[in-house]
């Protein structure tokens, strides 16, 4: 489980570091000092679990799982208990007083992994009922902080690859599913897209240019968006566009 540790004190988030190495399973992938920078790390990073300080500086904590949505499970740890009720109200997976018990950040790290487990596994039977109405559906499944959305990938121009992850925007964001890009392509052939690099997925019919230059291609999709175009796959692309070579 990757984690992300936040705290505005250097020895508390040291401490916390030290005492995850001895969970297994466990890896920190970085840590911040307020959240703003947590927020740069998280994009940036993509930890499945963020251990998280309340009283920081500018952005606290609190006021960080209050506004945005899209945040990994969250483990507040803090000095002080009256923020309990509120913390639990923005779904968090445990809270934490310090100094922080040794054992206690175990059982919180056990939950918020048996939470990502349930919600992968969620994620996985919503996906199975969906293909499972026969022929190549088009739906498209994500899950953030325990919440599944169904998209179609019909109103999607564009999928790619990031790490072990696949990328998309709709409704004007970034979103992100666990289902690889060679599965997709499969599965949404028949819906018109190509696969034009080994990390791109597009949607032919919303391709609005194609450029060439010094041995690099790439195409612009009618949302703006620009998608690497592979060598080996430039022939196949011009085709499905209906160009002449």
């Amino acid at each position: 489980m990757k984690i992300l540790v936040v705290d505005d004190e250097e020895p508390a988030r040291r401490r916390l570091i030290r005492l995850l190495r001895d969970i297994p399973g466990t890896e920190v992938v970085g840590e911040a000092g307020d959240g703003e920078e947590a927020l740069r790390r998280i994009e940036a990073l993509g930890p499945e679990l963020v251990l998280l300080d309340i009283r920081m500086p500018g952005l606290d904590g609190l006021s960080l799982a209050q506004r945005y949505v899209d945040l990994p499970p969250l483990v507040f740890i803090t000095a002080y208990d009256e923020y309990a009720v509120q913390a639990f109200e923005v779904n968090a997976v445990d809270y934490l007083l310090k100094p922080v018990r040794p054992e206690r950040l175990l059982s919180a790290v056990e939950r918020a992994r048996q939470r990502l487990l349930a919600t992968k596994e969620a994620a996985a039977r919503a996906l199975s009922a969906v293909a499972g109405r026969g022929g190549p559906t088009s739906r498209i499944v994500t899950v953030t902080r325990g919440v599944i959305r169904l998209f179609d990938a019909r109103d999607v121009t564009r999928f790619w690859s990031s790490d072990k992850y696949t990328l998309f925007r709709a409704d004007r964001e970034e979103h992100c599913t666990e289902e690889p890009l060679s599965t997709l392509e499969e599965r949404l052939r028949a819906h018109g897209f190509l696969r034009v690099h080994r990390g791109e997925l597009i949607h032919v019919g919303s391709v609005k240019a194609l450029r060439s230059g010094e041995g690099i291609h790439e195409i612009e999709l009618q949302d703006g968006q620009i998608a690497r175009v592979s060598r080996r796959s430039l022939s196949a692309l011009k085709a499905a566009l209906g160009l002449a070579e």
